[in-house]
């Protein structure tokens, strides 16, 4: 007879410090007043993000026979209809779920935790972020450099200037490139994740991002007068653990950019997707002023742990779930 892999891929050793990182957490933000709140895994629509897939299930009974639901993949737009209502301050831990997304520092069931601030800007959503990341990992000050001084210091190109044909010819001269695309975000990504985010061993924050990364964060010049997203990263081992924006409020300009994914996600042969219109309405009825961010808790854990695989932190891994 077959033997089951029954077997957790993290010891009682890790479940306490997993329940301790979550503790820490949630004492931070009790101290600070933030609210803690809960909503649905399960949605009407997803996210039209070009580099996110959404899982999917589909109803039944109760008269909702064959209708879909999209697991989400960040509880975003869920957590800013809250903010649209009066709210104010809130956070939550929330399990997200990505398609295709596995490796040494993936899972496609992940935890994450996300949170917005009215009122704040990005450089005091930083601070409290560097707070946090110091209280549980114990990384003190973090170094802020712009996207462009990254690529400056270490390919000493201009990512928000540099042409495709530019962008092409440095990743083939430092990579070993198997693919060919006109779209100079796969290009920046790639110089990105494998030149740059490897010697990001000490705590950094990113900003000022290229504005066709702005995803869900306004847009704004920088000092050189060049567009740019006002939206962050933290990185600090090598892996991104952190995510804000200052986030975009005008529900018009919200529309136009999902429905530009989408013309490009069918482009490109990607999964369609409906677009949220209970966001957008959020949107329309008056979003306040706010900044939010998203961390990766597991990959917190993997820091705190010192631990090389996402497996080792998380119980049942997709493959033995």
């Amino acid at each position: 007879m077959d033997r089951q892999n029954w077997q957790p891929t993290s010891d009682k050793h890790m479940l306490e410090a997993r329940a301790a990182l979550l503790g820490q957490i949630r004492r931070f933000f009790h101290d600070r007043q933030v609210l803690e709140v809960e909503t649905p895994i399960l949605s009407a629509a997803a996210g039209t993000d070009l580099t996110l897939d959404s899982l999917l299930t589909t109803l039944q009974g109760n008269g909702s026979e064959g209708q879909t639901r999209y697991l989400q993949t960040s509880p975003e737009f869920a957590m800013k209809r809250l903010l649209a209502s009066g709210s104010g301050p809130i956070y939550q831990l929330a399990k997200s779920f990505r398609n295709g997304e596995a490796g040494n520092k993936h899972n496609p069931e992940f935890t994450m935790l996300e949170w917005y601030r009215p009122g704040y800007s990005l450089t005091q959503l930083m601070d409290e972020v560097e707070e946090l990341a110091s209280l549980v990992l114990g990384l003190g000050k973090a170094e802020r450099l712009t996207y462009s001084e990254l690529f400056f210091r270490y390919l000493d190109i201009d990512p928000l200037a540099s042409s495709l044909a530019a962008l092409k010819q440095v990743a083939r001269a430092k990579l070993e490139v198997s693919f060919d695309s006109d779209d100079s975000d796969q290009w920046l990504d790639l110089l990105f994740s494998h030149c740059i985010e490897p010697h990001l061993k000490a705590p950094v924050f990113i900003t000022h991002y290229p504005p066709s990364q702005a995803a869900l964060a306004k847009l704004a010049e920088n000092e050189q007068g060049q567009l740019v997203a006002l939206r962050f990263e933290l990185v600090a081992h090598g892996m991104e653990l952190a995510n804000g924006y200052d986030e975009l409020t005008d529900p018009e300009e919200q529309r136009q950019r999902f429905e530009k994914d989408l013309s490009v996600r069918h482009s490109n042969g990607l999964p369609q997707y409906p677009l949220d219109e209970n966001f957008i309405a959020a949107l329309a009825h008056g979003l306040p002023d706010c900044a939010g961010v998203a961390m990766g808790v597991d990959r917190l854990l993997m820091i705190k742990t010192s631990s090389n695989n996402i497996r080792e932190v998380i119980s049942f891994p997709v493959d033995i779930a």
